[in-house]
């Protein structure tokens, strides 16, 4: 060793810097990959905290938010481009450093972050989670990336439309190769409506609020949002549209539980159950699959402007729970139970209107919850079918002669939707029930593109609502 080697200073390594934002960002992610979390519920106490730390503003909380949100949405879209900047396959890729570089590819071809902000950025936020060696490969992997745009690299690993329609879509519009096909088979048509439909999925859906009949008005809610924040619902005469960022919790009616958040969908199918014409008296209703209690608390204020009273039933005690919340202060009277609808407590035809808004694939709100499209399998459906026939048997018994049932589900599947209540109302797998369809759609005037009945489907792209199903079906005997 020389003199002027021993006279060099060693080199010095440089701590990696921590970014709070893509921290979080990260965080979110990795929980709602271990934890089968949803997004929804993990993100904003994550926030919250950065927040009270002092960490981050509204600026950051935004771009945290896009940072989880258009990774888990773009995913399948983003693990094909990776697949194709790495020598071996995608399932050797540890999920952490899959996570983080899902995030930058998302940064690099689905924001407007500079090329190399974006990199950098990734490869740091890799140094501090990953270590120096995997940060190697996310600079590596991004470098490749930040080759081409987003048009460009579906042109690389999408099939032309004309050999594979379902394929191309699927890649292009990052959905599972079969919820594809499922939605094309509930939408029909050809390829613009279920292009629209896809993409409609892929934007960030708006934030509704519901103003509760007799406990708040929309004229509050548009007052208290002011005019640059607030816009009236498109069909629900409840709904009042926030402007993007807004904050449910900073208004009082909400906080007070006269008002409350809810998709316009959800609002229209206890409006239209509440508005169906039933024969001779109109005193009890029930909602048989309560939580978390949005329907619930729409119906019981409905209900309690009409004298009646509400019975809100749901099988999970945590649920349940959210539901009596919900209905907290509602002004008529009403009645929150722990309860399995197919062995129900109630006697038959005791109840004048009965909602079943059943559990589901939730393939009608991937907008809000997009990480349910990576996770469901075809196989779920099977699972789901026997308690959705099952619940809508009961509620039929549950309802009197001349009431009303409304069987709703939050996905336009067809094996969830109109199959099965063709199947309970011709018997397949009981007794034929004794129930006739009622039209649903003159009982949402306004609201277009309903179909051709008796059941309504709502759409994304043709509402801005989530995709959910109402048929609504009277006892006769």
């Amino acid at each position: 060793m020389n003199d002027q080697q021993r006279r060099r200073p060693a080199k010095q390594h440089r701590r990696p810097q921590k970014d709070p934002v893509r921290f979080l960002a990260f965080e979110a992610l990795r929980a709602v990959d271990e934890r089968d979390a949803y997004a929804n519920l993990v993100l904003p106490p994550l926030l919250k905290k950065a927040r009270a730390k002092g960490d981050f503003d509204g600026r950051d909380a935004a771009l945290a938010t896009e940072l989880v949100y258009g990774t888990l949405r773009r995913q399948g879209t983003y693990d094909a481009i990776v697949a194709s900047c790495i020598d071996r396959p995608l399932r050797e890729v540890d999920p952490p450093v899959l996570d983080v570089l899902n995030m930058g590819v998302h940064q690099l071809l689905g924001t407007r972050i500079p090329t190399h902000a974006a990199v950098s950025a990734s490869v740091e936020l890799a140094r501090v989670v990953l270590g120096e060696g995997r940060a190697k490969f996310v600079n590596a992997v991004l470098r490749k990336v930040a080759a081409h745009d987003l048009d460009s690299w579906l042109e690389r690993v999408a099939p032309p439309y004309d050999e594979d329609a379902e394929e191309h879509l699927s890649l292009v519009h990052s959905h599972p190769r079969w919820v594809v096909s499922a939605l094309w088979d509930a939408l029909g048509g050809g390829r613009a409506g279920i292009e629209d439909l896809l993409e409609a999925d892929n934007e960030r859906p708006e934030v509704t609020l519901v103003a509760r009949p007799g406990r708040s008005t929309t004229e509050e809610l548009l007052d208290a949002l002011g005019e640059e924040s607030g816009l009236p619902g498109r069909w629900s005469p409840y709904a009042v549209r926030m402007a993007e960022g807004g904050e449910p919790g900073a208004l009082a009616a909400v906080r007070d539980g006269r008002a409350g958040v809810q998709d316009e969908g959800s609002q229209l199918v206890a409006a239209a159950l509440a508005a169906a014409p039933v024969d001779g008296r109109d005193t009890r209703w029930l909602d048989g699959c309560a939580g978390p209690g949005g329907k619930a608390a729409l119906l019981a204020a409905l209900a309690a402007g009409r004298g009646a009273t509400l019975l809100a039933a749901e099988k999970q005690p945590h649920r349940a729970r959210l539901v009596e919340r919900a209905l907290a202060g509602n002004p008529g009277p009403y009645q929150v139970i722990t309860a399995d609808g197919t062995r129900p407590p109630w006697q038959p035809g005791s109840f004048d209107r009965v909602l079943m808004d059943v559990p589901c694939s939730g393939l009608g709100a991937l907008r809000r919850r997009p990480e349910s499209r990576w996770r469901r399998r075809p196989e779920d459906l099977e699972g789901f079918a026997p308690l959705q026939r099952g619940l809508l048997r009961e509620a039929l018994k549950a309802v009197r002669i001349g009431g009303v049932v409304g069987y709703a589900t939050c996905s336009p599947h067809l094996a969830e939707t109109r199959v099965v209540v063709e199947d309970v109302l011709k018997g397949r797998g009981g007794a034929p029930a004794e129930a006739e369809w009622v039209d649903a759609r003159p009982l949402l005037p306004g609201v277009p593109a309903l179909g051709d009945g008796p059941d309504i489907q709502l759409w994304p792209h043709l509402h801005g609502t989530d995709a959910m199903y109402l048929a609504l079906l009277r006892r006769t005997a």
